[in-house]
């Protein structure tokens, strides 16, 4: 995940996304929850936000907000995906060299596709208002994470604590953990 075009200047949800996913050993844990969990792993950073921003989402919620995107998921970013990463080899007669600007065109695509997966997360579920008031964001993380993870199978735990700890160490720097 890279900044695109038009990011986001307010602090919402997309800059939290990068500033995360920029810390040391994000990307591959990232990688393991998607390619080895079953995670979106816009929808475990969105639940982290909202954690973030003091808000607590049921089982029902966090489900919704996965079936919301689950389309939008399967049939947008997954296919753009397996098109960028089938155009890191060679294809037949074509050869990685000579796709590489259109791997290009198809990775910046795929990002466009995540934020705007992001934006209408956000907007499905507004921080301000989404659930309820958390009493605690260390148990809102926790307790949206183990919803999410109930509903794809299992996380490589290592994976997680990764994603975890750089998200309480980034709250810690801002004096927003409790």
């Amino acid at each position: 995940m890279t900044a695109v075009e038009g990011t986001d200047p307010s602090g919402g949800f997309w800059s939290f996304s990068l500033r995360i996913y920029a810390r040391p050993d994000v990307p591959p844990a990232c990688l393991a929850l998607q390619d080895e969990g079953g995670a979106d792993v816009n929808l475990v950073l969105f639940l982290l936000y909202l954690a973030d921003c003091g808000r607590m989402l049921d089982d029902e919620s966090v489900a919704a907000l996965d079936l919301a995107t689950r389309d939008w998921r399967e049939q947008v970013v997954k296919p753009l995906r397996g098109v960028r990463r089938t155009l890191k080899d060679d294809v037949g007669a074509f050869a990685a060299d000579q796709t590489a600007g259109l791997r290009s065109d198809v990775k910046r695509l795929e990002l466009a596709a995540e934020k705007l997966q992001q934006f209408t997360l956000e907007s499905i579920a507004p921080p301000d208002t989404a659930g309820t008031a958390a009493t605690s964001r260390r148990l809102a993380a926790a307790t949206h994470l183990a919803s999410y993870a109930s509903r794809c199978g299992n996380w490589p735990e290592d994976a997680l604590h990764v994603l975890v700890d750089a998200w309480a160490d980034d709250a810690a720097a801002r004096c927003n953990l409790d």
